[in-house]
């Protein structure tokens, strides 16, 4: 790395200042690109770069030969007019320039429009690229196109083509004809029950329990049969790959598979009978696993609960199916408490949601609470997981033929934990590490220090970027997060692709079919993409959030707010407001009272005469003073 001019090829990850961060594919180096030396890359573009041999802040610099591959060259924005020209400004800030869109390419678009542009051309990497409108989505500003641009900004499309469609629905007819017990286990006669939010329309997973003569307890985790309705190769196949998730905006749902399947026909819907896949354990009053079964059966749910029912019945200590509740309820504290003790870090963070009118405007935000019905329901996915995890692991090794998909996690990053231990420490606590290594137990210890502190929400945000990013694989390193050896995703087919792919390979591997060679190679190309889309994803549900947090707090300017630094940066402070959780700056120029500089060591930005000290953490009282919806940008000022 210190030879100038070495030629990398990686992953170019740009910021809303327009300063790009090189990162090798299959290895890793923290190499900084300046804007003049970006050369027309893109976020997430793949590039060739060249180290210049220098740094800037001790960051090692480099610059753009060549464009390998472009991430996307479709974006959305507000459409604007200069006279007979148009621009698009990006909603995306990481689009460090506008486009250009001559007047014949402007599809009818008019100034004010959001609006989908395609870069075309972009022979001058210090100028605008030229581009095309491919679709006008509506005003910029209203509700449902900018809920729509959030969509269509990521990737995703809200409608599914006519042929998946017709597939979908070919299945009703289908359905209705087929033998429900061929090939099945008959679970409708036991007691099976769904726990979900309020709002929730698809029920990928229910739950069973029945109490055996010795005191042991036959649970079943039961997961909607998916893949007995999408069928590789087939167009619902190709479009679920396509979309790999779905994406769960403020407002909507945008789902992998056509409603007729996500909401009906696979959808484990009370007093219905549903096909299911099934994850039975015999467990004994410690939660310790003494047998396990997995395969096709039918269930009928006996009871849709919502969390907050489920939750009523257990704190009341009665109602329907209070026994059953109470019994997995204590498994699953038990369960929680095992995984614990091996070093799983508890990530919980508060989480908002909101109120919105007929006309999708925000009319209270209020923090989401989480029951021990959540941790019930999560803590037997987890167990169902790890257990599908571990039983394939065990078939790969006796037998060649055995291909499977792992959720996998890589202990952090050295620099990124000797950073965060240097952050903490700064807050008056401390991270055991030895030159950036640690463990989970480690960080879960530092993390039940900070419980109750005001410095509490900081550090686990902080630490949560430290980790890794939890990705798929065919290679199997384990869960460093969990603490499990063997983890996968197989709880949650109906809006997650990898699911269903697990539970293709598992009826694979137990109906003795044979997966060659070529084909796990095919696998790891799909959990690759899988990851990409659930990045994307993820990052359109932060961006409707932020955009109803900024719009929320648009009706406040003026007001003022308690708030917490939540970061700091040579333009200002990041402050967030302690009920809605919006995030916003104070800028520098804004605090006349002295001249304040940045201060990385102490993460806090201090006044250069009277060293007044605003550091991550510290509770302040703020007014807000202007707000930007499309940009989704909060400006306050200090009290």
């Amino acid at each position: 790395m210190k030879e100038k001019n070495k030629t990398l090829e990686g992953i170019i990850r740009v910021t809303g200042k327009g300063v790009g961060y090189f990162t090798v594919i299959d290895g890793e180096a923290d190499l900084e690109v300046q804007p003049e030396n970006l050369n027309a890359a893109l976020n997430r573009d793949r590039v060739k770069v060249a180290s210049l041999g220098k740094e800037i802040f001790g960051r090692k610099q480099a610059k753009v030969l060549e464009i390998v591959e472009r991430h996307k060259i479709e974006f959305v924005g507000t459409f604007e007019q200069d006279g007979e020209n148009f621009f698009l400004v990006p909603d995306d800030k990481r689009m460090y320039r506008d486009i250009f869109v001559p007047l014949d390419y402007a599809r009818g678009a008019s100034g004010g429009d959001k609006v989908q542009v395609k870069i075309t051309e972009w022979p001058d990497p210090s100028k605008s690229p030229k581009g095309e409108v491919v679709r006008v989505i509506g005003r910029a500003g209203e509700h449902n196109a900018e809920m729509l641009g959030i969509v269509f900004e990521s990737g995703f499309e809200v409608d599914f083509p006519p042929e998946v469609e017709k597939e979908a629905e070919a299945w009703k007819e289908k359905y209705a004809k087929e033998d429900r017990l061929k090939d099945r286990k008959d679970f409708s006669k036991t007691t099976t029950f769904t726990i979900d939010p309020a709002d929730a329309k698809d029920f990928d997973d229910a739950i069973s329990i029945k109490t055996l003569e010795n005191g042991n307890y036959e649970i079943g985790v039961h997961i909607a049969d998916v893949s007995h309705f999408v069928v590789e190769k087939t167009e619902l196949d190709k479009e679920a790959r396509k979309r790999g998730t779905s994406i769960y905006l403020v407002d909507r749902t945008i789902p992998m598979l056509p409603e007729i399947l996500s909401n009906n026909l696979c959808s484990l819907n009370p007093n219905e009978p549903k096909y299911a896949f099934s994850a039975i354990f015999i467990i004994d009053k410690d939660a310790v696993v003494k047998e396990r079964w997995f395969g096709k059966t039918l269930i009928e749910s006996d009871k849709r609960f919502t969390y907050e029912e489920a939750q009523e019945i257990l704190d009341k200590g009665a109602g329907t199916f209070f026994n059953e509740l109470k019994t997995l309820n204590e498994l699953a504290k038990k369960l929680r408490e095992e995984k614990f003790k091996k070093g799983a870090i508890d990530f919980e963070t508060e989480e908002v949601k909101f109120e919105l009118d007929n006309l999708g405007k925000p009319i209270r935000v209020y923090k989401k609470e989480r029951k021990d019905t959540h941790k019930l329901i999560e803590d037997f996915m987890l167990l169902a997981n790890r257990e599908v995890a571990t039983f394939m692991h065990t078939a790969n090794s006796k037998n060649s033929r055995a291909a499977f998909v792992y959720r996998i996690h890589d202990a952090p990053d050295r620099e990124k934990i000797v950073n965060l231990a240097t952050f903490v420490k700064a807050l008056g606590f401390e991270l055991k590490n030895k030159e950036g290594e640690t463990t989970g137990e480690d960080i879960a210890e530092m993390l039940r220090s900070v419980d109750g502190s005001s410095a509490e929400t900081l550090i686990k945000t902080a630490a949560i970027r430290a980790m890794s990013k939890a990705i798929y694989s065919t290679s199997n390193i384990g869960h460093f997060g969990l603490a499990f050896e063997f983890y996968t995703h197989f709880t949650s087919p109906i809006r997650r692709y990898p699911d269903l792919m697990v539970h293709r390979l598992l009826l694979r591997f137990l109906t003795k079919g044979r997966i060659e060679q070529d084909e796990i190679i095919k696998y790891q190309r799909l959990c690759d993409d899988s990851s990409e889309r659930e990045i994307e994803a993820a990052e359109a549900e932060r961006a409707s959030i932020k955009y109803k947090q900024v719009e929320y707090m648009t009706d406040f300017i003026g007001k003022e707010f308690d708030a917490t630094v939540s970061g700091v940066s040579e333009w200002g402070i990041y402050v967030e407001e302690v009920d809605t959780k919006a995030e916003g700056m104070v800028k520098l120029r804004d605090m006349t009272d002295d001249f304040y500089e940045l201060n990385e060591k102490l993460y806090a930005i201090v006044g250069k005469n009277t060293g007044k000290k605003y550091s991550l953490g510290d509770k302040i009282r703020v007014k807000l003073i202007s707000s930007d919806p499309e940009r989704k940008t909060l400006d306050f000022v200090l009290v």
